[in-house]
């Protein structure tokens, strides 16, 4: 039989081969129930009870699930939240998932895991079909190649410390500027999945430079060389300490321990050593800048003149409308700066040249939308090609290998792990409109000459190749350039393109072209 014989052939057989494993990279579930784990907050409730956070090399199809809580079973977010949301502060809750059993105390609202409704496929999507934000910033001053990477490696632990999830940070070049003398500008392109604008303006837009001085001299600096512990996640320590009422709002202030390092220390020392005793206190308050602007002031007191202390208390007020506004305005006050001592400052000013802000709503239309109208493509393509050659040897290995283009396509992106948006899967449409062109062209060819049987296949498929690779070299001479230009927001689109079109050319095309030789052999 001509299939089995067409099976055989070594091309058809490194198609086969990567279909599997496209289809094992994507991973399809049938069986979506429970939540997955996505990140579980480090000193939470839910990490102290034993629970982790997924490697981020793990495919989401196999992040832990959580499958009931006190015994309810959890289908979806919603399940989880209805469950969590009734169960009081101070109660003991049960939590099964795929892999263990944990027990553990709500001590506050949030248990401090950020769960997600079960994947499934391997496929990752990025912000325009999950929704979240996207920024791109730009340094205000030439950097070098070391103060750009140093940029990126404090940026990301930031945003770890921050406890966003979901967090991609890629530095890109624009093209040189002819004019300009050839420098190309630097950018960095910042996608978080559920973030907000006023927080990604807050957390990275700003430079993040803590002080904290006693009069004109500065004692200490954000960062790990003069603050060695920050609290976080402990009411011992770090909280809201007070919450007063006033004409127009309410006010509330946050306090959170730090430890100094002995140089800071000292320094505190020597400056504190100068200044005068008034009552109870020093003549002189500690005041703590960030970027330049005052966050608060504290008294000293008349003990610690001289004393080289290791611990200080930071502090900081949050205003609202309602006290619950104050409440929740100082816990992110005080997020924010337990952030910037941790990690410190950035080594330059940034600038942000774009933000968007990216609802899921609108992903989630978008992704229903796509998935019917690739279907639709699909059959409008078969039908037209039917009519076109009145043949369904031709027509069918058509639709097998553009189905197969695009799972291996998928396939590559859910074994890179990178995240599909909507530049992406203009690249896979792009691809594979270029993938039924192509095996148009070996069809014309071998049917123009089909009378002439002089004119071999080897001489017939030869022909068509050099179209096909003509037409390959030109689509990557200007894919490339478009890789690497502007500020990577079409990045996306080039690489998928180069990738499609590489799978057609090397892969689906030779396999093609081998199963019309054998279904139009006489």
């Amino acid at each position: 039989m001509k299939i089995s014989k067409i099976l055989k052939k070594p091309r058809v057989l490194i198609l086969l081969f990567f279909l599997i494993v496209s289809i094992l990279a994507i991973n399809p579930q049938i069986d979506t129930k429970g939540v997955a784990i996505k990140q579980v907050e480090k000193d939470s409730t839910a990490y102290l009870a034993g629970m982790v956070s997924p490697d981020k090399n793990l495919s989401p199809t196999n992040y832990e699930k959580i499958l009931k809580i006190n015994d309810n079973e959890i289908n979806n977010i919603q399940d989880y939240s209805q469950i969590i949301n009734s169960i009081s502060i101070g109660e003991e809750l049960s939590i099964k998932t795929d892999n263990s059993q944990y027990t553990l105390i709500k001590n506050s609202e949030d248990i401090g895991l950020i769960i997600e409704n079960s994947a499934k496929t391997n496929i990752r999507t990025g912000l325009e079909l999950q929704g979240g934000t996207r920024v791109v910033l730009k340094p205000t001053q030439e950097i070098t190649a070391l103060q750009f990477e140093e940029l990126i490696q404090i940026m990301e632990y930031r945003l770890n410390t921050y406890g966003l999830s979901d967090i991609s940070i890629r530095k890109s070049e624009g093209l040189p500027s002819f004019l300009g003398g050839g420098v190309s500008e630097k950018y960095i392109v910042v996608e978080i999945a559920g973030a907000t604008q006023q927080e990604i303006s807050d957390l990275i837009a700003s430079q993040g430079l803590f002080e904290a001085k006693i009069g004109n001299q500065t004692v200490f600096s954000g960062g790990s060389k003069d603050v060695t512990y920050v609290c976080r996640n402990d009411g011992a320590c770090s909280g809201i300490r007070e919450c007063i009422q006033l004409e127009d709002g309410s006010y509330c202030k946050f306090e959170f321990l730090i430890h100094l390092s002995s140089s800071a220390a000292k320094k505190h020392a020597e400056v504190t050593s100068e200044l005068e005793i008034i009552e109870d206190y020093l003549s002189e308050k500690i005041d703590f800048y960030l970027d330049g602007s005052l966050v608060d002031s504290l008294n000293i007191g008349s003990d610690l003149r001289g004393l080289e202390t290791t611990q200080i208390v930071i502090s900081g007020p949050g205003f609202g409308e309602t006290e619950e506004d104050a409440v929740d305005e100082a816990l992110n006050q005080m997020t924010h700066l337990q952030t910037i001592l941790l990690t410190g400052s950035l080594p330059v000013d940034l600038e942000i040249e774009d933000l968007n802000p990216i609802s899921p709503v609108y992903g989630q239309e978008f992704t229903k939308n796509a998935i019917q109208i690739g279907i639709l493509a699909i059959f409008a393509v078969s039908i037209i090609i039917f009519l076109r050659y009145r043949s369904l040897k031709i027509s069918i290995p058509i639709i097998i290998a553009l189905v197969s283009e695009v799972i291996i396509i998928l396939g590559f992106s859910a074994l890179s792990k990178y995240n599909l948006d909507l530049a992406a899967i203009a690249g896979l449409i792009a691809a594979v409109g270029t993938g039924i062109d192509d095996n148009i062209v070996i069809i014309d060819e071998v049917m123009q000459n089909a009378e002439d049987y002089s004119y071999r296949w080897k001489d017939k498929l030869k022909k068509a190749f050099f179209i096909i690779f003509a037409a390959y070299t030109t689509t990557l001479a200007a894919m490339f350039p478009l890789f690497k230009a502007g500020a990577g927001l079409l990045r996306g689109f080039a690489l998928i393109t180069i990738v499609g079109v590489t799978v057609g050319v090397f892969i689906t095309r030779p396999a093609f072209a081998t199963i019309i030789e054998k279904l139009t052999e006489e």
